[in-house]
């Protein structure tokens, strides 16, 4: 006789044995970090390098007398504007204008002792033609006629001396621009010569204004290759055009133009002294002015990153990219400016590199990554450009 056995009986059973036929899963191994990856943007920039420098006038001039004497009154006020030729300082002209009156009083006496020796020339001429006088007597007289020639020569450059010195006693500008204080009142004894002449004051020019400044030798160097290429034209040869930014400017909103590259570079910093010319109407731009500088550094296709995508190695700058099979590498990089929102990648990089964009902290090189295609958009900027 069989007997059923209940059926929770047989259910419990069936799973119990279904339990022993089953393997424990294995354990899953840990996730591969993700990270967004992209190709650098490829386009054709225009360049623009940046460096700081300081404005400069373009003549300065320091105001000294040319003749000694006594301050009798000065004729500006400390910081103004003056124009070429205005009147800034007079020296007491009194005892300069007696000596024009002196030097013209020798020249008349040298004059009349000329003209007596000519006299005593022209008389003897004739004489000696009929032997009334000897030729002795004939020479020296001719001799007499040249040393008061030679005398009056003598007293017309002393005259022209003496009223030159009465004209230095009004001390003028020498040029347009803005003038200093001044180093001594009037009432002051002064020092006037060609050396060791009291300083009265100094004038800057305004418009146009020098902005000075240093490149590397590997701009220059880079300058150099492009004018040998035709890509830019050096500006030893042409005004390159360039912009300015003041230190509270965010825009470079003043124009002008290279004028001058020195012809050696310093031993010392290994730089290249550059300088650019400014139009300066408003007088705005101050000689001392600090300033950043941009230069037309050529046109040419470049490879774009992110700054964000940019890392520091040390004293080199690295990118991370990726691999077909997901393996992170690091490659070092050369940098450029920064052009619609994205750095310039000089060297290190190629196109078809696969540079990590987000997500770098994550990565870590020869470790694997999961990609995710992301996309490097320039940010276009609008502003004047030279």
């Amino acid at each position: 006789m069989i007997r059923l056995l209940p059926l929770s009986a047989v259910l419990l059973a069936a799973f119990a044995v279904a339990g022993c036929d089953n393997k424990p899963a294995a354990s899953a191994g840990p996730e591969l970090p993700v990270v967004t990856v992209s190709r650098p943007l490829e386009k054709q920039i225009t360049e623009w390098d940046e460096y700081t420098g300081r404005f400069v006038a373009v003549k300065t001039v320091e105001i000294r007398a040319r003749v000694s004497g006594f301050i009798d009154s000065i004729h500006f006020k400390d910081g103004q504007i003056v124009k070429q030729g205005d009147l800034l300082f007079v020296i007491d002209p009194r005892p300069y204008r007696l000596a024009v009156e002196q030097a013209k009083a020798d020249l008349e006496r040298a004059r009349s002792r000329y003209e007596i020796a000519t006299l005593d020339l022209e008389r003897a001429t004739p004489l000696l033609r009929s032997q009334a006088v000897t030729e002795r007597e004939f020479d020296t007289r001719r001799a007499t006629q040249r040393e008061a020639s030679g005398a009056v020569g003598v007293a017309e450059a002393l005259t022209k001396q003496a009223e030159l010195n009465l004209e230095w006693t009004e001390v003028r500008a020498p040029i347009d621009g803005r003038i200093s204080d001044r180093r001594v009142d009037a009432g002051n004894l002064i020092t006037g010569a060609q050396t060791g002449a009291t300083l009265l004051t100094s004038i800057v020019s305004i418009d146009p204004i020098h902005f000075l400044f240093d490149g590397s030798e590997a701009d220059f160097l880079r300058y150099l290759r492009l004018a040998a290429a035709g890509a830019r034209p050096s500006s030893r040869d042409v005004q390159n055009p360039v912009a300015v930014r003041l230190a509270d400017e965010t825009d470079y909103k003043h124009f002008g133009q290279m004028d001058f590259v020195d012809n050696t570079l310093s031993t010392r910093t290994g730089s290249i002294r550059g300088r650019a010319i400014f139009d300066n109407k408003d007088g705005l731009l101050t000689p001392g002015f600090f300033g950043r500088l941009r230069l037309f550094g050529g046109q040419h296709d470049a490879l774009l990153l992110p700054d964000a995508a940019i890392a520091s190695d040390q004293a080199n700058k690295i990118v991370f990219t990726v691999a077909d099979d997901g393996t992170v590498a690091v490659k070092r990089v050369g940098l450029g400016p920064i052009v619609d929102g994205l750095r310039v990648i000089r060297t290190g990089l190629a196109p078809i590199d696969r540079v990590i964009i987000e997500g770098l902290a994550r990565a870590r090189p020869g470790q694997k990554v999961k990609t995710e295609d992301g996309k490097i958009e320039a940010i276009r900027i609008e502003a004047k450009t030279p």
